[in-house]
């Protein structure tokens, strides 16, 4: 199992040590605001606490895309308010295979703010259900807070002025039919980066949900040294980082913005079909 994945099972076992990880729910719908708390509150892995993709791990939308990065500071008020420091491991998880918002987690607390220990629930909540794993109901006191101050690293990420200028292989995190413009359900205008190549999240994943082995990672994901990972507004593209971990392949940078902020300029190129 990569250090940067644990199973269920192995979640079972360690919550009943004394010693437990801080445990993150990331669970979120896009468009529904609220669905991630109340999933939340109707039942989690015991000891977790919310995590919001809109509140806590993005900034409002407007001109830099759907799901900007916070600014450091809050995010490092969120982290200590739910008791985050370098000397706990966290584990992170939402109920799509790490494709929504457990993956961005990871990345935002592992790569952007440096944590050490982070691992994404492979095969998130219907993995840990089907494992046997409890659930709690409800809300719960509020975690013993850290005095984290984390040393944000901006370059792990790209502004939109990069993105175009750089000759790194653009990776897009969306499915086929929206990377070839054939359906946008989400932005205003359909297509991809010019040059980008499609690799759908879920391609990812086994039919389990969990993700693929290493070595089936590493013989799908392209070969290059330099990545830029991208999706509608940031989030998916992060499994597509992930999966870099998984494979024990460099790491992409993430394109923070993504599709959502790229068409906002009509100066900045698109391209339709594959």
């Amino acid at each position: 199992m990569s250090d940067v994945l644990i199973g269920a099972e192995a979640l079972r076992h360690w919550l009943s040590e004394p010693q437990t990880p801080v445990v993150l729910d990331c669970r979120a719908r896009l468009g529904e605001p609220e669905a991630g708390a109340r999933l939340w509150r109707e039942g989690h892995v015991p000891t977790s606490r919310h995590l919001d993709l809109d509140r806590d791990l993005a900034s409002s939308p407007g001109v830099r895309g759907r799901h900007p990065l916070p600014a450091p500071a809050a995010f490092a008020a969120t982290l200590r308010r739910l008791g985050v420091e370098p000397g706990r491991p966290v584990v992170v998880y939402d109920d799509m295979g790490g494709q929504l918002a457990a993956a961005r987690a990871w990345w935002m607390l592992a790569r952007w703010a440096g944590h050490p220990d982070v691992r994404v629930l492979d095969g998130g909540l219907p993995a840990w259900q089907k494992a046997g794993g409890s659930l709690e109901e409800g809300e719960k006191a509020p975690a013993a807070a850290s005095d984290w101050a984390p040393a944000f690293d901006d370059d792990t990420w790209v502004e939109a002025d990069e993105v175009f200028s750089s000759r790194a292989l653009k990776l897009d995190a969306r499915s086929r039919e929206r990377f070839r413009g054939e359906h946008e359900p989400v932005d205003a205008l359909a297509g991809h980066i010019p040059g980008a190549f499609c690799r759908p999240s879920a391609d990812n994943l086994d039919e389990s949900g969990c993700f693929k082995s290493p070595t089936a990672l590493r013989e799908a994901l392209p070969e290059a040294s330099d990545v830029i990972s991208y999706c509608g507004s940031g989030v998916t593209a992060c499994h597509n980082i992930l999966a870099h971990a998984v494979a024990g392949l460099p790491l992409p940078k993430l394109y923070v913005g993504s599709w959502s902020e790229w068409i906002r300029d009509p100066a900045r190129p698109i391209a339709t079909g594959d």
